[in-house]
């Protein structure tokens, strides 16, 4: 039998009505759209200890300390932190030993019409799971798509009760959690591109795992991490950084994704609109690059993405088939010059007329918006199996007919020899050494950097058969 999915209301209302549920909300930046849920719905006194909301910088910076940025994740848990202790320290005696605390807060920006800018915001929920348990918590990151503010503060409100519901109820099943904040919403409202879940009630959640299924479930087009495996905002990353990105499977990473990835970044700080401070490295996995479809191996992924960042690598995983929406997405990050390193057969991909069918103007409109900002690909050669002619940037064959746009390409450097990269890798391909791995083949320990050939002896990553 399917379960009843509740509706905003009939949460909000089942939150008022559970007598063991006692906290505070407060809201900056966009009404007190969820206080305003909870309220309407009746019985909001059996739940809500406090609603405010401190617009006032001065006050703000009174009551939670002062802020370099009021729309940011250190806001927001300075509001956790000061809200939740509140609770505790003035409700502990009289309450503590049968009502489970919380503290929701958020601090958002809504639609600017004046400049034509989306809304974005920061929400999350400190509670505890049983009275005198120590509390769990989780954060999120919003874009806001409404073309009002009105519009972003209704959206707000239901992820808010989403949230809250969802923290008290679903906690034991994160991706059911996860899935649920988009109850009575859409994609065309908000995306979100960061979740954190932190505390006992989460102490077997993986929370790289869960910035893959933000990206799987449709909830964000784009997760990251940096390379201590820490979840981070995408936006914040990428904000005024340079970003050089190489596309792989990473399964596994060999001398020659790595070398590919190391020589495109020494050429990219060369460059002289470049500062070698500002660039940002990642390593980005798409969505369907990862096998398996709707039936993702995750402890391949995970195996992957621990490799990764065991060399030092940030990780991102996004649901951008096409390079030109990749680029899209990272011209909206940042406004330093960008650049993607692939190889040869990739390439001959991206110049695959097929894969532009839905764009009314075809390649053309591709790269167009590919290379609107000053877009730059280095691109490894390849060794022609058949001919063992070695095949550059410079001698690639396109169809006849986009012979001319390749060259344009060319003299304008857009695409660029990867020349630097050592030859002697250009035979490794990952598919073969995934295949000398399983079949214990010792030779595939000269094809990958040492530290892959330790973790993957060490934990024994891809020996096993995929699924």
């Amino acid at each position: 039998m399917k379960k009843l999915e509740l509706d905003t209301y009939h949460k909000a209302l089942a939150f008022n009505m559970d007598a063991r549920t006692y906290g505070t909300l407060a809201e900056i930046g966009a009404g007190q759209e969820t206080a305003r849920w909870l309220f309407k719905v009746g019985g909001a006194a059996g739940s809500i200890a406090k609603a405010m909301s401190a617009y006032d910088m001065k006050f703000s910076d009174t009551i939670y300390g002062p802020a370099q940025r009021y729309v940011s994740r250190e806001r927001l848990q300075a509001m956790l932190n000061k809200e939740y202790t509140l609770v505790e320290q003035r409700l502990g005696e009289s309450r503590g030993n049968h009502s489970t605390f919380f503290a929701f807060a958020n601090t958002v920006s809504t639609f600017s019409f004046t400049q034509q800018r989306a809304g974005h915001g920061w929400l999350g929920v400190r509670f505890q799971t049983e009275p005198q348990a120590p509390a769990s918590q989780i954060d999120l990151h919003v874009v806001l798509k409404g073309q009002s503010n009105i519009q972003d503060q209704e959206t707000l409100g239901v992820l808010g009760v989403n949230l809250i519901y969802g923290a008290h109820y679903l906690h034991q099943d994160p991706v059911t959690l996860l899935e649920s904040l988009m109850d009575q919403l859409g994609q065309d409202l908000l995306e979100i591109d960061m979740v954190d879940f932190e505390g006992p009630a989460f102490a077997d959640v993986d929370n790289r795992l869960m910035a893959l299924r933000l990206v799987q479930l449709g909830l964000s087009k784009a997760a990251m991490f940096e390379a201590n495996g820490k979840l981070v905002q995408p936006a914040d990353a990428l904000y005024k950084k340079a970003v050089l990105i190489e596309r792989s499977r990473f399964r596994p990473p060999t001398l020659l994704t790595m070398s590919m990835l190391d020589c495109a970044h020494q050429t990219f700080c060369q460059e002289p609109d470049v500062n070698p401070e500002d660039v940002l490295v990642v390593s980005e996995m798409a969505l369907c690059n990862l096998d398996g479809g709707d039936e993702i191996d995750v402890e391949d992924f995970l195996h992957r993405v621990e490799i990764l960042c065991a060399l030092g690598k940030n990780v991102m995983i996004s649901d951008y088939r096409e390079f030109y929406r990749l680029a899209q997405y990272l011209f909206k990050q940042t406004n330093k010059p960008v650049a993607i390193t692939l190889g040869i057969p990739t390439l001959k991909q991206v110049f695959d007329e097929s894969y532009y069918r839905d764009l009314e103007g075809g390649i053309l409109e591709s790269f167009g918006r590919l290379f609107r900002n000053d877009m730059r690909m280095f691109v490894c050669p390849t060794i022609d199996p058949g001919s063992g002619q070695l095949i550059t940037a410079s001698n690639l064959q396109v169809p006849a007919h986009l012979s001319h746009l390749y060259q344009y390409l060319l003299d304008n450097r857009y695409i660029r020899e990867l020349d630097i990269i050592d030859h002697g890798h250009l035979s490794i391909h990952a598919d073969a050494v995934l295949e000398k791995i399983r079949n214990d083949e010792p030779d595939w320990k000269s094809m990958v950097p040492e530290a892959v050939v330790n973790i993957i002896d060490r934990r024994g990553y891809f020996r096993g058969k995929a699924g």
